[in-house]
């Protein structure tokens, strides 16, 4: 036995004691079993992914397991990859996960704390570490509908509280088992072509599978890890399910569980199928660049944190998706050098995004549990009430901002690099239209971006309470802070030394053959490219940044004019009241109104008067709600059709046997023609 599967079957040894410990324990005894065992669980995804990406393999099979199947286990660099990013999350979030459950008895974490999420909580996480590692169709599909299962189950866990989040269930249900269909359509029919369950008699039999099958492999296959991703238009569930399941989770399905959807379009679209022609990456490039932008643009008018958050995770995996797009285009070209750095800029932001979404996640479920508040405007103030939790926040804002010398700038400019340098190559058609446009979509999501986190912590910590609970908070525990900032820390090695993380990226990258013969990212303190003009060393950029702000900071204080206190001016009035800072609200105001056909915003003004005269104004109340425009004109209708189609259902389950047989023998036939005609 091996040190991946050593430390893979102490993982799941750890998680099944934990659940069982969890669900027998009761107080401090629960907490700490389900923590730890998360922590544990993640920390030896983490020791399993190293050993994968320095070299070592994973073959393990166990028949006779399954009805139909046998189980069967593989690994290589990039589920070792994808190992370490599930593994490092789940360490930190079972730490936090022991102080954001203690004394919940009611309020908004309730459920978090119940025997029921505590015992799940570790088995979500071992399937997700386990789900990369599937060698088959069968095993792969099990271990995802585990992981489906288990983070629906994690997601209703105060559902007796809010009916919001049953809600919110509902909708992730429906679309997660969406996406299941699609994949396991995908899959059944990739086995039938190729004879043979296995992973690696899939790779060898794709190159002989017809075009066109090939083709709709490809499309159902993006549907189904799309909507995992959260990509646009099948993103509906992220930004309702993420606000209501308890932080920590919310922490753990945003940084982890959605890059799953990135290794699954990963796995069958360059490793399993090889590659595919120009056409399939472009309407993964547009599918991106529609999520970048319609999730940047709804975060930055959001007013709930924790929905900002996940519209933001639709935002970075469209990103992603840009990136994944674009190599699969050069890749198809013969550009293998592009396509190379354009897929370590994709695997980069997957790790940077999974960092800083972490903290981020923490941080909202520090300020919830503190505060019991998600709504923006009625923040402020917690800067100097919760100053670790406002500075660790801040890390993360920082991060998710794409501004230097946060860790998302990183991987943001060698994506850039990536399309820029596409310009200058061979002329085509394709490139020449769609690469300037994402150079242009990404840099306007940027942009955006800056503008989001800036309200987020802005108006979240900054100023004066807006609400009594704001005036009340008190700062987190211990083992809050420690795991935020060990994710902090985390993000700032990603963002200072990149290039350490550069040898795992180019053994990834360097292991699909249909994208890439080099490496293209060359270790050091500089960050440098392999075949095209481009370095950048953002230790030095760090140093910059700290030096210029130093010697501004000493300038001020030697040369300028004396301070002196006195009161900030208050449009003639001497007393400052909270109402009069900025919201989230009117924050966002200007950028909703320049993408008014977008976001369509409703407003509603309400004028109350004094009922001795009608010239004089009591109050004035303004309302303002930003509906998510793709879900109301999409999903209405669709779900319309299914109610129909499930009345007329309802019609033939009447107890008559024999249309029962009717129905059985109508939809054998069918079967029939359609396996006689494809096959």
């Amino acid at each position: 036995m091996n040190l991946v599967e050593s430390a893979l079957l102490a993982s799941s040894a750890v998680a099944a004691v934990g659940a069982v410990g969890a669900a027998l324990s009761t107080g401090w005894l629960r907490r700490w079993a389900a923590g730890g065992a998360v922590a544990l669980c993640g920390v030896g995804g983490v020791v399993a992914g190293l050993a994968l990406l320095h070299g070592r393999t994973l073959t393990l099979k166990v028949p006779g397991l399954l009805p139909l199947g046998s189980v069967e286990f593989a690994g290589d660099a990039l589920s070792g990859l994808f190992a370490v990013l599930i593994g490092a999350v789940a360490a930190v979030v079972g730490v936090y996960s022991i102080g954001y459950t203690a004394g919940h008895h009611s309020g908004p974490g309730e459920g978090a704390g119940s025997r029921t999420t505590q015992a799940i909580l570790p088995l979500f996480v071992l399937a997700m570490v386990w789900v990369p590692l599937a060698g088959n169709v069968t095993t792969f599909l099990v271990l995802w509908e585990l992981m489906a299962l288990t983070s629906l189950v994690l997601v209703l866990a105060e559902h007796r509280a809010r009916a919001e989040v049953r809600t919110a269930g509902a909708w992730y249900a429906a679309m997660t088992h969406g996406g299941f269909l699609a994949i396991l359509l995908a899959l059944l029919l990739f086995v039938s072509r190729a004879g043979d369950e296995s992973f690696t008699a899939l790779r060898a039999a794709a190159g002989g599978i017809p075009p066109g099958v090939r083709a709709v492999i490809f499309i159902l296959v993006l549907i189904g890890f799309g909507s995992k991703a959260g990509a646009v238009p099948l993103h509906v569930w992220l930004p309702r399910a993420h606000p209501e399941a308890p932080s920590h989770v919310s922490a753990l399905m945003s940084a982890a569980m959605v890059k799953l959807g990135l290794y699954g379009l990963l796995r069958v679209g360059f490793d399993l199928l090889g590659g595919g022609p120009q056409w399939w990456w472009t309407v993964v490039l547009i599918v991106g660049a529609g999520s970048a932008l319609y999730g940047v643009l709804q975060a930055s008018v959001a007013v709930d944190l924790k929905r900002l958050l996940g519209y933001s995770t639709t935002e970075n995996l469209g990103m992603i998706l840009m990136a994944v797009g674009a190599a699969g285009i050069f890749a198809a070209q013969g550009n293998r050098t592009l396509a190379s750095v354009l897929l370590a800029a994709a695997l980069l932001h997957a790790v940077n995004h999974a960092g800083f979404k972490t903290l981020l996640f923490l941080g909202a479920g520090s300020v919830l549990r503190a505060t019991g508040l998600r709504d923006l405007d009625r923040m402020g103030g917690l800067v100097s009430r919760m100053p670790f939790t406002a500075a660790l926040f801040g890390v993360g804002a920082l991060a998710a901002a794409a501004l230097p010398p946060g860790n998302g700038f990183v991987s943001e400019w060698l994506l850039l690099q990536g399309l820029i340098h596409s310009l200058t190559s061979a002329p085509n058609v394709l490139i020449a239209v769609a690469m300037p446009l994402a150079v242009g979509v990404v840099a306007l999501t940027a942009g955006l971006g800056v503008a989001t986190f800036v309200k987020a912590f802005g108006v979240g910590f900054l100023a004066r309470p807006r609400s009594e609970p704001a005036a009340r908070a008190t700062e987190s525990s211990l083992s809050m802070i420690f795991a935020m900032a060990l994710t902090a820390t985390g993000c700032a090695g990603l963002a200072i030394a990149p290039a350490a993380v550069g040898p795992y990226l180019n053994r990834v990258v360097t292991a699909f053959p249909a994208v890439s013969d080099r490496a293209p990212l060359q270790a050091g303190v500089t960050l440098r490219l392999a075949g095209i003009a481009g370095s950048m060393s953002p230790l030095l950029i760090a140093v910059g940044l700290l030096a210029g702000s130093a010697v501004i900071v000493t300038a001020a204080r030697l040369f300028g004019r004396p301070r002196r206190r006195s009161l900030a001016w208050g449009c003639g009035g001497t007393r400052l009241d909270p109402r009069m800072e900025y919201t989230a609200t009117s924050f966002a105001e200007p950028l909703t109104r320049v993408f008014d056909d977008v976001l369509r915003p409703e407003s509603d003004v309400d004028v109350t008067h004094h009922d001795e005269s009608a010239y004089l104004i009591e109050s004035v109340r303004y309302r303002q709600r930003v509906a998510d425009r793709v879900e109301t004109a999409l999903y209405p209708p669709v779900l319309n059709a299914a109610e129909r189609w499930g009345r007329i259902m309802g019609r033939l389950h009447n107890g008559s046997v024999h249309r029962y047989l009717a129905v059985g023998l109508v939809g054998l036939i069918t079967v029939l023609v359609v396996v006689g005609v494809t096959s």
